[in-house]
């Protein structure tokens, strides 16, 4: 498993302080946003599988991956049963279109920048509860969501380690520069305005002050 350190140094910047504002703000939201992103990470793995059958490692981890994606799908929508939170649709966030907007077509460079932008969903998943845990844990009303959390980081570590070393594997470069070109548009996401408050949103328009 890869240490937290270590995930948020392959981030280009941590949470904003207004997006946390926002977070403890609008639990709801967050708690629904968070299940539909539970699901989707499920949804992109099983993707995966069927679309790159000749891959062993791919097929081997992106099964488990899935497995345990729905598994805390299943988590998040108890806890929301546990705090009146009811399942709807939400719009999606601008993050991940905003991210594989930049997706190379050809093979096998169309694989491993998917790969690259899983990594950094789950890098950013992971920094993100890091950052809520001990903020929801200080309020009894919230501390269970919190301490949840904290169980989340082990496994989103390792499924950001996973398409990390996934997307190594199949690239026959170095994709040293195209992790870097990712990061930075990932970081642009994250610092900049967003209208819609979501678990990946950016932000909040109108208050652009940074976490220290």
């Amino acid at each position: 498993m890869a240490e937290l350190d270590q995930v948020k140094a392959f981030l280009g910047c941590p949470t904003p302080q207004a997006w946390l504002d926002q977070a403890l703000a609008h639990l709801d939201i967050l708690l629904v946003d968070h299940a539909h992103c539970e699901k989707k990470a499920a949804s992109t793995a099983l993707n995966l599988l069927f679309r790159y059958v000749d891959k062993r490692n791919l097929l081997f981890k992106l099964s488990q991956l899935a497995r345990e994606e729905m598994l805390h799908f299943e988590q998040v929508l108890e806890l929301m049963e546990q705090h009146g939170v009811t399942y709807a649709h939400l719009t999606p966030a601008r993050y991940a279109q905003g991210l594989r907007q930049h997706i190379r077509q050809q093979e096998p460079e169309k694989l491993v920048d998917t790969l690259i932008i899983g990594a950094f969903i789950e890098a950013r998943s992971c920094e993100r509860f890091d950052a809520l845990a001990p903020l929801l844990i200080a309020n009894p009303d919230t501390a269970d969501i919190g301490r949840y959390y904290v169980f989340l980081l082990k496994s989103e570590s390792r499924h950001y380690e996973d398409y990390l070393e996934l997307a190594r594997e199949y690239s026959s470069v170095s994709i040293e520069d195209r992790i870097e070109f990712f990061r930075q548009i990932e970081r642009e996401l994250i610092e900049s305005p967003d209208t819609d408050f979501r678990f990946h949103s950016g932000v909040p328009a109108g208050v652009l002050k940074s976490r220290q």
